[in-house]
């Protein structure tokens, strides 16, 4: 029987964090509780989001909470189509650690 994740495991730590979530939200939660937003690879697990963090930005991670978000419907005239589901991960660092990002 094959693992879920075993595929994601060769993947680079590059494409399983797409890109910071910079919003008003986001940043309340790096200034007071040092905890950073994260769009994900929806395949990604907390261990590999973790050890990506730590390869890319080389601070220390304390705890990965995700979220799975459902993607929504848009509409373009008569057509009906939705957008992709995604999913985010907040990242707490070490007391001390920071990201030059935000």
């Amino acid at each position: 029987m094959r693992r879920r994740g075993a595929a994601l495991a060769r993947i680079d730590a590059y494409e399983i964090i797409k890109r910071p979530l910079i919003t008003e939200q986001g940043m309340h939660l790096v200034e007071t509780q040092n905890t950073y937003p994260f769009a994900v690879d929806p395949r990604a697990n907390k261990i590999q989001i973790r050890s990506a963090v730590e390869k890319i930005f080389n601070v220390r991670v304390v705890a990965v909470r995700t979220a799975r978000r459902k993607g929504k419907r848009r509409r373009r005239g008569r057509q009906v189509g939705k957008t992709p589901d995604w999913k985010k991960a907040y990242v707490k660092l070490r007391e001390g650690d920071s990201i030059e990002l935000f």
